[in-house]
């Protein structure tokens, strides 16, 4: 399934934790954090947040995307620049309150239920929690795919209900393409 990597709703879920955890956050923390509301929008809707892809890496699951701005930051002067420092130390900073504008009602909530049940952990203890989801494989210090169908299966999907939902996800990535062409 590919989803189409959404950066404003990345940004400011990213800002939305950061700010229920008092505006600063050790980076690993914060991008497993993000992948776990992705990852339970998709079972529960059959989209993700931010639409970006899952791989396991070596200390577990993550937004392949979302990784990648530890590094090297996304769009200069993006919607993730807006909210969030670059890492200093391995943690990043607040640096406005999020507008929670691309962000439903539905989304922030599901946001904010992630981090009451899981920002009290410390971010080593989050990373064991991620090695015992069914989709994480060892990637030996590499970086595998998650297939989003694998994560449906788990949670009691149906393969009828999957493919139905790879369907829609296929036929939304392929629209999404086609309107970003024409702009």
């Amino acid at each position: 399934m590919r989803f189409v990597f959404d950066e404003r709703k990345a940004a400011e879920a990213a800002a939305l934790l950061l700010e229920r955890h008092g505006g600063t956050m050790a980076y690993i923390k914060l991008i497993k954090l993000l992948y776990l509301a992705d990852r339970q929008a998709l079972i529960q809707t059959g989209r993700t947040i931010t639409g970006d892809r899952m791989v396991s890496m070596d200390h577990g699951p993550v937004l392949s995307q979302v990784y990648d701005c530890h590094k090297s930051g996304l769009a200069e002067g993006g919607p993730w620049q807006e909210y969030i420092s670059p890492p200093s130390n391995y943690d990043v900073t607040l640096l406005a309150s999020p507008k929670l504008r691309a962000l439903s009602p539905y989304e922030v909530e599901l946001v904010e239920n992630v981090f009451k049940q899981f920002g009290h952990l410390r971010k080593w203890d989050l990373v064991d929690y991620m090695h015992t989801l069914p989709e994480w494989e060892n990637p030996h210090g590499s970086a595998l795919p998650i297939d989003a169908r694998v994560i449906l299966r788990e949670a009691g999907k149906s393969d009828e209900e999957i493919e139905h939902i790879a369907a829609e996800v296929e036929a939304l990535h392929a629209f999404k393409a086609l309107a970003a062409g024409r702009s």
